[in-house]
């Protein structure tokens, strides 16, 4: 899918100019697609000139005018006929799953690490798909919300978002898991390989 059209999905939440469509990239949108400020202001500026949105420009005192975007007619209908498209299927392209595939002959520790540290980003993700979470539920359990609103779309994306990361945290809990059970089995045979080296050690702690 190109951005051409989450960008028009986005803007299904009203009139919003570059700098807040980036917010909502970064915040709702963020778990199901990326893209950088740059990638945003350009596909504007093509969405634009194709005529599925348009700008007006708004005048600032002591700062620069900004541009705020709308979905014209056009764009509506083009998005509308996009739902109706067959999806391509999530391929997984991860630089992790690469050092994980080499661990048995790489640096564990650092394999690792980089585990930890997903699971750290995952639960940083997690605590603000909670706060979007709790700002659309605005105080109604998931039924009265459901029940009352007009968009449910952002809702259920929000869910994809949120057991996505929750995976990545079974999924990492698991991997150190493992590399740890690996890594005692081999401190085991390593020990067993070296009778004189584990007397040794058993002579230091008897002499301390």
């Amino acid at each position: 899918m190109s951005l051409k059209y989450a960008v028009l999905a986005a803007l299904l939440e009203g009139e919003a100019s570059g700098y807040d469509l980036a917010k909502v990239f970064d915040v709702s949108v963020a778990n199901f697609w990326s893209a950088t400020p740059q990638q945003l202001y350009r596909e504007l500026d093509r969405l634009a000139d194709g005529g599925l949105i348009e700008a007006r420009v708004v005048e600032q005192v002591r700062r620069p005018n900004k541009r705020l975007f709308t979905l014209t007619p056009a764009g509506r209908e083009a998005l509308g006929a996009f739902t109706a498209e067959a999806p391509r299927p999530t391929a997984i392209r991860d630089e992790l799953l690469v050092m994980i595939q080499a661990v048995d002959i790489g640096d564990a520790e650092a394999v690792r690490a980089s585990v930890e540290e997903r699971m750290e980003w995952a639960r940083a993700k997690l605590a603000r798909y909670e706060r979007l979470r709790l700002h659309l539920l605005d105080g109604r359990d998931e039924a009265a919300f459901l029940a009352g609103t007009d968009r449910v779309g952002p809702y259920l994306t929000l869910m994809r978002g949120r057991s996505f990361e929750e995976e990545n945290l079974r999924w990492g809990a698991r991997v150190l898991e493992i590399l740890e059970l690996r890594t005692a089995q081999r401190r085991a045979v390593a020990r067993s390989d070296d009778p004189d080296g584990r007397a040794r050690g058993v002579r230091a702690a008897m002499d301390g």
